[in-house]
């Protein structure tokens, strides 16, 4: 197999290098190795991909399209992502350090499966007719229309970044939109490589703008620009909270979804119990930051899971046969070591791991940490990595008050024989998503957003496309 990588910016259906000449180095961390350089978009190149987004929303092809021929269109893109599925999962597991049959299955596969879903909406999308109280003696109807925004801009994240374009981008352009999109600047490739099939797949120049480069300039001037109506962000708290500032001045619609997990665990469920943690090498929004489990099982259930570990082959992610690939980048890694030095210094009881695997590239060992009380650092920030950070409960409504005190809400899971305390567990928990003896199960049908902190809007689901329409009320006299 062929992989090709494109490696510039992408603006009005061509790739073109930065305006400045600039680049910057992907790197695979694998082995720390250059894959290559990919342009670094500057201010300017910011202003020509909005400029051209405009244009194909405001005159172009796209803007006049019937919907269902919209839709055909985005069957067209799904099927061809679905003829490079090999080749995307191949440029996902250089670029970001997932296995290669995760990234086959997830990041490639349901991203396949998004853009067919939201391409069956297109031609859905429907208003509403309203009786008014002024009808009479007058002949009134009053109906709604459901329109596209305009210009969207996009921010995503490193730790999938082909399912999160596909989980922001899809929405966006079934409603009508057009976007630039911004992808973590150190996982930049399969965005580029995806932008290569919308020409193949005959999307309208313009509609669709991928502009790599670094959050501070690139982010930065897509939530500044005057002629974006909205902006998609998913990524850390730090940032949302910036964003969020400019959202407020500027009275722009935000969409943000980040992270923070608490998982109840109270049978001994030692496979869902990992993957709730170390699935996608514990880059996931939904990992599982915190689990508490039931003192009576406790001890027997850190047993199985450090028997688990042990199991698990941790290697080259482009190997069939590996179960746990690096971090996504070095800096990454670095944080953390570092957190696991935090909770060992705090008093916790590091299990297994806590360190970097003794290889070439950017591999964290499998971690556990026991004895975590709740006002330890461990306990308040989510690691973001495969650290399962493990404390013990007695009761149920005092683990349910423990759980909910945070400010973040994304996911949360128990896992039970008891139905009765699922159901009563999955009601208070204070989580935009809930699983009962499952974990990770997320579907394109079904909506994916948090409560508190955790954000704003859904991702997935009918409930996307709201993010990316408007309505306007009609009435007419007749």
């Amino acid at each position: 197999m062929t992989v090709r990588m494109p490696h510039q910016c992408f603006i009005n259906g061509q790739f073109e290098d930065a305006e400045n000449g600039k680049t910057s180095d992907t790197i695979n961390p694998a082995d720390g190795s250059l894959i290559c350089k990919v342009a670094a978009s500057s201010v300017g190149d910011v202003d020509r991909a909005v400029a051209a987004a405009k244009e194909a929303f405001e005159n172009g092809p796209w803007g006049r399209m019937n919907p269902r021929d919209r839709g055909s269109m985005l069957y067209r893109l799904a099927d061809l992502m679905e003829e490079h599925q090999e080749e995307l999962a191949t440029i996902e597991s250089m670029d970001s350090g997932a296995v290669y049959t995760l990234a086959l299955k997830t990041h490639v596969g349901m991203s396949i499966q998004t853009f067919r879903y939201f391409a069956g909406w297109c031609d859905k999308i429907q208003g509403k007719t309203i009786p008014i109280n002024q009808a009479r003696p007058n002949r009134n109807l009053t109906f709604t229309r459901r329109e596209p925004l305009g210009v969207c801009a996009i921010v995503i994240p490193w730790n999938y970044p082909l399912m999160m374009l596909a989980w922001k981008s899809a929405a966006c352009l079934a409603a009508g939109n057009t976007l630039v999109l911004k992808p973590a600047q150190v996982t930049p490739l399969t965005a580029l490589k995806f932008a290569e099939l919308t020409v193949k797949a005959g999307i309208p120049k313009g509609v669709i703008n991928i502009v790599p480069g670094s959050g501070g300039l690139v982010g930065q001037r897509l939530s500044d620009h005057p002629d974006i109506r909205k902006l998609g962000f998913t990524g850390s708290t730090v940032v949302w909270e910036h964003l969020g500032e400019v959202a407020l001045i500027r009275d722009l619609p935000l969409q943000d979804v980040n992270g923070h997990v608490t998982l109840c665990v109270c049978c001994v469920p030692a496979p869902q119990g990992m993957s709730s943690v170390y699935f996608n090498k514990g880059e996931n929004c939904i990992a599982a930051g915190r689990l508490f489990v039931e003192e009576s099982i406790h001890d027997e259930y850190i047993t199985r899971v450090v028997e688990e570990i042990k199991k698990m082959k941790i290697g080259d992610p482009l190997d069939r046969s590996t179960d746990h690939g690096p971090q996504n980048h070095k800096a990454h890694l670095d944080k953390l070591v570092e957190y696991c030095e935090v909770g060992v210094k705090e008093g916790a009881t590091l299990v297994c791991g806590g360190r970097q695997v003794d290889r070439p590239g950017f591999f964290m060992e499998p971690t556990v940490f026991t004895g975590v009380e709740d006002h330890m650092f461990i306990a308040k920030e989510e690691s973001f990595g495969p650290v399962m950070v493990v404390s013990k409960f007695k009761d149920v409504d005092g683990v349910l008050a423990r759980a909910n005190d945070t400010e973040f809400g994304l996911a949360s899971g128990v896992f039970t024989q008891d139905i009765s305390k699922a159901m009563y567990v999955s009601e208070k928990l204070d989580a935009g998503t809930v699983f009962i003896n499952t974990y990770n199960k997320t579907d394109v049908a079904s909506p994916f957003g948090g409560f508190k902190q955790s954000g704003f809007g859904k991702d997935l689901g009918e409930d996307a496309l709201s993010e990316y329409l408007r309505t306007k009320a009609v009435t007419v006299e007749y």
